[in-house]
């Protein structure tokens, strides 16, 4: 799916990045004000964040679209920050536990994907914040995002990082979104110009991608 130079370029970005969001993470609420609905929580990396777009152009922002559209009482919540990895998530996630959440999207692990982090440590990471999030919301749903990574960075540890997500799921009994990236990948006309974060035409793929798993839970939540 990309040559070696994209590879090295598409780490280069997301570590350079650093550990802030493209345009802000939304601030947790305490409490839930009245008539404001149900809390949809999207916590990942760059690729949540929407980097180097407007925030109205992010797929969360197109998830709130479709919400809208439906008359569905959900308010969606963008907690991608650029540059994260699992164990940043793991020390994140406390904070963004202090609002109120009734559904909670999980999209990590590219980035310990891309930097070769052992799968293993990526993969404990996920879980303990799946077990934080229902320890203290245990009516949460929690959807997990699933994520490759190129080739060349060898055979068995891609296997080992692509099956890292199923394997979580199915442990979970959470629904999976098998590849966040699905048709929109490697396609340059899809992509930024870095050739890596989804451009405002990806980023509705990866919306749809989304939707096909998260609308049933919607339906059974709301």
């Amino acid at each position: 799916m990309f040559g070696l130079k994209n590879v090295l370029l598409f780490v280069m970005l997301f570590v350079a990045s650093g550990w802030w969001p493209a345009w802000g993470v939304d601030l947790p609420q305490h409490t839930r004000n009245s008539g404001q609905g149900k809390v949809i929580v999207f916590f990942g990396d760059s690729l949540t964040a929407g980097l180097g777009l407007d925030r109205a152009q992010a797929f969360p922002a197109l998830i709130q679209e479709k919400i809208k559209e439906r008359g569905w009482n959900f308010q969606v919540v963008n907690a991608g920050v650029s540059g994260e990895t699992t164990a940043g998530g793991l020390r994140r996630v406390e904070w963004i536990l202090q609002r109120p959440i009734d559904v909670f999207v999980l999209e990590l692990g590219a980035n310990d994907g891309l930097l070769g982090l052992p799968v293993e440590e990526a993969k404990k990471n996920l879980q303990a914040i799946i077990d934080r999030v229902r320890d203290k919301y245990p009516s949460a749903r929690i959807v997990l995002a699933g994520m490759r990574i190129p080739a060349n960075l060898g055979r068995e540890y891609v296997t080992q990082f692509r099956e890292m997500f199923p394997e979580l799921a199915e442990k979970n009994r959470v629904p999976l979104i098998p590849f966040l990236l699905e048709g929109v990948g490697g396609v340059p006309s899809l992509n930024l110009p870095d050739g890596i974060h989804p451009a405002p035409a990806g980023q509705k793929i990866v919306a749809e991608n989304v939707w096909k798993v998260l609308e049933p839970v919607l339906e059974e939540v709301q």
